[in-house]
């Protein structure tokens, strides 16, 4: 009997220090891609082996649009990850979204001047991305935040800036009209390449702060943002380690399948070097 299919947890460095968490190890991957953001640490939770990423390194050192997404999708690939679970801090661009509430977005709106993907080098693919999260893993997470008692949203819309810098109030009012939801930095690119890697993704969007639109509230600093983000972080701990149970243990959602359809290149004109640097994502194709 094979293996249960691996998790992987994207977001902060203190999310693996969860309560049950056994059998810790440090992993440090070279890809074809450079560097990850830092040393994935592995462990065992609820019996399932379960790999964290700290997006932006530990001690948080690596600027949004520094950040090697190539390298850590590619990485949590080759380590088995077939599911991920991306927890990240977002501004609201809504009133009903407040300061520490949890949001599950289904859509997502690119902003950024960045192209993300793994393809190219000889080997053309273009995956299906109208639905952009795993629907499923989506319904999980909700299903167990709720059940601690934290305040979900399911849907919405995360728009996608490059920053660094936070939003004028014209840009933040100009997302809010277009009827985005929240707003972030981070998330679009592990999406789009999770996607491409056939990995199940799904995010906690968590809200620090209503951006600058909400003129009665203090403008967006990277002190409040800090403030509630650690608020957030023992919550997604405690939905993580629930989930984490309930994700299946086969990889057969749709999601495992994204390259099926999304192929373009004659499997014979495939350059050897191409395969071989994406062989954690091809390798069912060769």
């Amino acid at each position: 009997m094979s293996e249960p299919a691996h998790i992987g947890i994207i977001g902060g460095s203190g999310l693996y220090q969860i309560e049950g968490l056994t059998d810790v190890t440090e992993h440090h991957v070279e890809t074809p891609f450079g560097a990850p953001s830092d040393a994935i640490i592995g462990g065992r939770l609820a019996g399932r082996h379960v790999f964290f990423l700290p997006r932006h390194a530990r001690g948080h050192r690596i600027l949004p649009h520094e950040l090697p997404h190539r390298a850590n999708i590619w990485a949590l690939r080759s380590l088995g990850v077939r599911f991920v679970i991306c927890v990240t801090a977002v501004g609201s661009l809504q009133e009903k979204y407040a300061p520490r509430h949890i949001v599950l977005p289904s859509q997502f709106f690119d902003r950024t001047s960045q192209i993300h993907t793994f393809f190219g080098g000889g080997i053309v693919a273009h995956v299906s991305f109208a639905e952009p999260v795993s629907a499923g893993l989506q319904k999980l997470i909700h299903e167990e935040g709720a059940a601690l008692g934290c305040t979900m949203h399911a849907g919405g819309t995360y728009v996608n800036m490059d920053g660094p810098q936070f939003s004028t109030r014209a840009e933040s009012e100009t997302n809010r009209k277009l009827g985005f939801d929240v707003i972030g930095m981070t998330n679009l690119a592990e999406v789009k390449l999770c996607r491409e890697a056939e990995i199940a993704v799904a995010t906690l969007a968590m809200i620090t702060d209503y951006d600058c639109w909400k003129v009665e509230e203090e403008p967006v600093t990277a002190e409040a943002v800090i403030a509630h983000l650690m608020a957030n972080a023992e919550a997604a701990k405690k939905i993580i380690a629930r989930v984490v149970p309930r994700i299946p243990a086969k990889a057969d959602w749709p999601e495992h399948r994204a390259l099926d359809s999304a192929l373009v290149t004659d499997r014979k004109l495939w350059p050897a070097g191409t395969v071989e640097r994406l062989a954690p994502i091809l390798a069912r194709f060769a």
